[in-house]
């Protein structure tokens, strides 16, 4: 399947926020247990923005018409100034979205706008077990680094994160 990568805008809050509240609501990949409404995805995306990070937001053509199947973003690392060249980056997928390349896709253009910035370090976290976004990260080329035990509880489970990153050239 074909999808277009494009940079996100302000009136995607709203499905960005319905695919992210899928995960929140379904699984253990994101800690968060409160969903999120789109005005905070819309503060969410522009802080982002103002980080001069990228935003990016896939559309292919589901049952006829153009929809956004996912969306990919980094985050600053952490918030210390000798952290400015490294980042966190997240891909989320609309449900029945998966498996059809267009995580790889939108991680693989992530990347490309990453090397044309000064970033350095980019970090993935995974909750763990999580065999398909371990998969994803590591034919992109990341590295497990780390591996915390039980950080974090959703479910009623203790749940690991593992971390994944890569070095950009520069």
């Amino acid at each position: 399947m074909s999808m277009t990568i494009r940079p996100v805008g302000q009136a995607d809050a709203q499905i960005i926020a319905d695919i992210y509240n899928h995960y929140i609501e379904n699984t253990v990949v994101t800690f968060e247990e409160v969903t999120v409404a789109p005005v905070e995805m819309a503060g969410r995306i522009q802080g982002v923005l103002t980080a001069s990070l990228p935003w990016l937001v896939g559309e292919s053509e589901v049952d006829g018409q153009v929809a956004v199947v996912g969306y990919a973003y980094a985050t600053p690392w952490k918030s210390r100034s000798a952290y400015r060249y490294s980042v966190e980056s997240s891909v989320y997928l609309a449900p029945g979205s998966g498996g059809k390349g267009f995580g790889t896709a939108l991680y693989t253009v992530l990347l490309e706008e990453l090397r044309r910035t000064s970033v350095h370090s980019v970090m993935g976290g995974i909750a763990l077990p999580n065999v398909a976004s371990v998969a994803l990260h590591e034919r992109l080329g990341f590295v497990k680094i780390a591996h915390l035990k039980e950080v974090g509880y959703k479910s009623g489970q203790w749940l690991d994160v593992g971390y994944w990153q890569i070095l950009l050239p520069g």
